[in-house]
């Protein structure tokens, strides 16, 4: 899998240094029509826009051209999908889950599955570390 690094404008939604925390909102039409112009769209099964990098959690703009699948992946970490554009099949052992446009499902850590995309898809994925260090006192 490809990411390719488009610089994204980044519309700041709020500001107000709260808790020195940022609030981003991001244009999901304008990103999708910009990753599918480009060359990685073009010349490969999918592209991924790093929307959000953190220590505790990443977001992945995903595009998928009908036909991808990625045989077998597995993180650590929790993950989560959600369809903006197409349906998503996500296989996980002998059990097959079928996402459509608007549907969201979340994985724990740990479990091994594998993507089919049968047309244009596009979802956001999300993946979350549960063993976040936290300091105590």
């Amino acid at each position: 899998m490809e990411i390719e690094t488009l610089k994204p404008n980044l519309d700041k939604v709020n500001n107000n240094n709260l808790s020195d925390s940022r609030l981003l909102g991001f244009d999901l039409p304008s990103l999708i029509e910009t990753m599918k112009q480009s060359y990685t769209w073009a010349n490969g099964e999918l592209n991924a826009l790093v929307l959000l990098k953190s220590p505790g959690k990443n977001i992945l703009l995903t595009a998928m051209h009908g036909g991808t699948e990625i045989l077998s992946f597995q993180t650590k970490d929790s993950a989560t999908f959600q369809i903006i554009e197409g349906s998503l099949r996500i296989r996980i052992k002998k059990d097959t889950v079928t996402l459509n446009k608007g549907q969201l499902l979340t994985l724990d850590e740990n479990i091994k599955y594998r993507l089919i995309a049968e047309e244009e898809t596009v979802f956001l994925l999300t993946v979350s570390s549960t063993n976040m260090s936290s300091s105590s006192n």
